[in-house]
């Protein structure tokens, strides 16, 4: 059997970006989890993309496979692209290199060392390429697109833009109480309907040419998407990339947890 995988970042400008990346001088490690190390994309990196979509930062998952987006939120986005057509034309970053610890105060977010490397990514991946159409998940993200948009590169490329709701928001917003994520959910699919119908009439070269269905108040079968093999290093385990719930940060303490992410091979693996 053959299983395909991302061969990483052997070509430039990709290479050099790998091997020159800001440190805490940029990124303070009271506010990012330097300790894990920076992970920098999921998706196609040879010119294919169609899309490029734009997150926040990585979390346990992301640190573990060092690709990012490839949990629930991933899984979620990867639907969403699918209701363009878009199954494997496709690039990811993160407005943050480094996973957030706490909160990014604005002086780090308006970091030009942060910036200017983050443009660099952005610049490689938009500036003669065939990208259509871009997607921000989240303030962070929505917030790093308007500073490339304001460089001379940013203003040289054409494409469609939307900017949503992230993902998980229903989530951490609700607190666990039943009523209000039903009502997050519904609000945000809403948002994510809107950007469908901004974006899909740009997306002119799918994957799959497919008719566009809108989402309803609620996840239904079909909305959230796997990640692909294809979109992980080579030889990681299937359980990785089927399910969520693997990785946990531990710990009796804030500290103990930043420094401890817990893995455990789900049931059924192991006869």
């Amino acid at each position: 059997m053959t299983r395909p995988f991302d061969p990483g970042y052997g070509a430039q400008p990709f290479k050099g970006l790998c091997e020159d990346y800001p440190d805490e001088s940029v990124y303070p490690s009271g506010q990012f989890r330097l300790e894990w190390g920076p992970i920098f994309h999921r998706g196609r990196l040879d010119g294919s993309a169609r899309v490029l979509v734009i997150g926040q930062d990585p979390a346990q998952h992301e640190t573990i496979v060092r690709r990012i987006l490839v949990g629930e939120a991933g899984r979620r986005v990867q639907g969403f692209l699918a209701k363009l057509g878009i199954s494997r034309s496709y690039v990811f970053i993160n407005a943050y290199l480094y996973s957030v610890y706490g909160s990014v105060k604005a002086k780090t977010r308006k970091s030009p060392a942060l910036i200017e490397y983050r443009n660099r990514w952005l610049e490689a991946l938009l500036v003669g390429q065939q990208v259509e159409a871009v997607l921000a998940l989240g303030q962070a993200a929505d917030e790093a697109w308007q500073f490339w948009r304001a460089t001379p590169a940013g203003q040289s490329v054409s494409v469609a833009y939307a900017a949503v709701t992230h993902p998980t928001q229903p989530e951490s917003s609700s607190k666990g109480e039943k009523a209000k994520l039903l009502a997050a959910t519904k609000k945000m699919l809403q948002n994510w309907n809107a950007a469908l119908q901004v974006l899909s009439p740009h997306v002119q070269h799918p994957d799959v040419p497919t008719a566009l269905m809108l989402y309803g108040e609620n996840w239904v079968d079909g909305d959230r998407v796997g990640i692909p093999e294809f979109d992980y290093p080579a030889g990681l385990p299937a359980w990785m990339h089927e399910q969520d719930g693997w990785a946990k940060r531990a710990g009796a303490d804030d500290l103990a947890k930043r420094r401890n992410i817990t893995l455990t091979v789900p049931k059924g693996v192991i006869a």
